[in-house]
């Protein structure tokens, strides 16, 4: 569905770095990293506003160069950006005007989402929420068919009611093994619930990308006593913190390895991990 190979892009005194990963059909993949950590610029590739500056981006088995409207059509966006619309338009107007460039839009799924959304078609983009800018964004994405949704921060303006109807519009979206999501968040609690694939950057390069199970497997955290903990091999410590009453590190992790009986271990969210891996500076998980 993605692939990068060896992608680096130069965005002023910012730099993506040598970015490799893929991501298959029918799942989803959570985008995560600090503020500035390049994950909108990432999307920007994928979503083709940028070019790299080198290495290769695939989607759906072809490049912008060879395909571009091709790829367009395939993709469904979400963006934080709130003047991607006319500010004066209705929304069914806009729908209107922006399905014309796509070879799969149906207006009636578009106002069918629309209608679960509860979002008023006569309304002006310039009076709606934040949310509901989102919530537009949303529904048009989801009425022209697309094969991937490429979604940037869009759950933090959401309430709770609409983000359930919002994970099981992805969960649906996805259920029939063809397509696919990229996730960017800070809210790592929904990728616990939905992702299958996380790929974390960090100043613009990537710390890893892989399997969501993976990192179950390969992670744990370890809390005790200090010198407990500091009896744990130096090449299994990731990063180890050191509080007023207890010790903690995140470990790596095999199924054979054993623990002291008075350590506390356990599986690390992603909040965690990211943590972690963060304090440690370190930007190579195959190394780890």
């Amino acid at each position: 569905m993605v692939k990068f190979t060896e992608v680096h892009k130069q965005l002023g005194n910012f730099r993506l770095n040598d970015l490799n990963f893929e991501l298959p059909k029918g799942y989803v993949m959570g985008l995560i990293g600090e503020n500035g950590a390049g994950k909108t610029s990432m999307l920007n590739l994928i979503l083709g506003l940028y070019q790299p500056d080198c290495g290769r981006i695939q989607m759906f088995g072809s490049c912008y160069q060879d395909d571009e409207r091709g790829i367009r059509n395939k993709i469904g966006y979400v963006l934080a950006d709130e003047d991607l619309f006319s500010s004066n338009t209705k929304l069914v107007d806009l729908a209107n005007m922006y399905g014309r460039y796509y070879v799969n839009y149906n207006e009636k799924i578009f106002t069918d989402y629309c209608a679960d959304f509860c979002l008023d078609l006569q309304k002006r983009w310039k009076q709606l929420s934040k949310g509901e800018k989102l919530k537009f964004q949303f529904a048009f994405a989801l009425s022209h068919a697309p094969k991937l949704l490429v979604l940037d921060e869009p759950t933090a303006n959401f309430d709770p009611e609409f983000r359930e109807l919002f994970f099981h519009n992805i969960t649906d979206f996805i259920s029939n093994g063809e397509h696919s999501v990229i996730l960017a968040t800070h809210q790592l609690q929904d990728l616990d619930r939905i992702a299958d694939y996380i790929t974390l950057l960090h100043k613009g390069s990537l710390v890893f990308s892989c399997e969501k199970e993976l990192l179950i497997d390969r992670f744990r955290l370890v809390k005790g006593e200090d010198y407990k903990v500091s009896l744990l091999k130096t090449e299994r410590v990731i990063y180890k913190e050191k509080g007023e009453y207890m010790t903690s590190a995140l470990v790596r992790h095999r199924r054979i390895d054993t623990y002291d009986s008075r350590l506390s271990v356990n599986i690390p969210s992603l909040e965690e991990i990211m943590y972690y891996f963060m304090k440690s500076g370190r930007l190579d998980v195959k190394k780890q």
